[in-house]
């Protein structure tokens, strides 16, 4: 009976002292409640305790969390045009106790004030812009204005908001299809502008290459000609020279040629004279 008793005291004692100690883990911050009232706040990990069926504890995650938009907003420009924006904004509990007060510790419900936040801040920056602006111009710019405008209002819930970044600016479908028709118009008339210019330019290069062919063929033409020229002179000097030392061995020389090119074939007839120069040397075997 006695060690009945004595282990119910000790499951009574485990169960006390087990629903008195709790663990605050490093990813995690703790408000301990007494009676519904904050008594207490955990900000740093360890093992702590805590009067059992009097307070209790609840645990918020301090880690950074990403609020990603599910559909693009639409904003309009200082142009007075649209545009589809997709963002995403980095956030993270800093004051727990705030964030407790203000919307009861409810993810949801900070999600939707920093969304509306943000949306206001970007609604201000891309009235005061142009697409232009918006899309490539000042994109860092805005974002960094954004961020800080969110930080400052999201500072009275306890939270703080490390980054807000713009995924994508895109014109909506309507508008897109116009810009594209026009961009691929634009790219079709440089495209053959480009053509163009250079059709010319082969054309220009192609005359040029041509007068340069002729002149040079020229040359070589005008070269060849005069070094022709400049042997068959020299080789006439040179026959002249030789004959000039005997006439009749060159005239004798030059009906053996006139014989030779007449008689080629046994079907070629020539009509002449018997007593005709052309048969001298045949009819005179032995003239000297």
């Amino acid at each position: 009976m006695k060690s009945q008793t004595l282990l119910a005291v000790l499951v009574v004692l485990f169960l006390l002292v087990s629903s008195s100690l709790y663990i605050v883990d490093q990813r995690q911050r703790a408000i301990v409640f007494q009676l519904g009232e904050v008594v207490s706040v955990k900000t740093s990990p360890g093992l702590y305790f805590k009067i059992p069926m009097v307070q209790n504890v609840r645990f918020f995650d301090s880690r950074i969390l990403t609020m990603d938009a599910e559909e693009p907003e639409r904003f309009i420009t200082s142009e007075k045009k649209n545009v589809l924006v997709d963002l995403f904004v980095k956030w993270r509990i800093v004051d727990v106790k705030q964030y407790y007060i203000s919307v009861q510790g409810d993810e949801a419900l900070a999600r939707v004030r920093l969304a509306q936040t943000v949306n206001s801040s970007l609604r201000d920056e891309f009235g005061n812009r142009t697409v232009h602006e918006v899309i490539s111009g000042e994109r860092d710019k805005i974002m960094e204005i954004m961020r800080q405008k969110a930080d400052a209002d999201a500072r009275n819930i306890g939270v703080e908001v490390v980054d807000v970044r713009l995924k994508r600016v895109d014109l909506p479908s309507e508008v897109s299809e116009s810009v594209y028709r026009r961009m691929e118009a634009e790219r079709k008339r440089v495209a053959n502008e480009l053509r163009s210019t250079g059709f010319a330019d082969s054309e220009k290069i192609r005359s040029n290459a041509d007068r340069q062919r002729e002149v040079i063929m020229a040359k070589a033409y005008r070269d060849a000609q005069k070094n022709k020229g400049e042997g068959d002179a020299k080789a006439t000097k040179i026959y002249a020279e030789a004959f000039s030392k005997n006439p009749e061995f060159y005239s004798f020389y030059r009906s053996l040629e006139a014989y030779k090119q007449s008689f080629q074939n046994k079907s070629d007839m020539m009509v002449l004279e018997p007593n005709s120069e052309f048969f001298k040397y045949l009819k005179n075997s032995n003239a000297k």
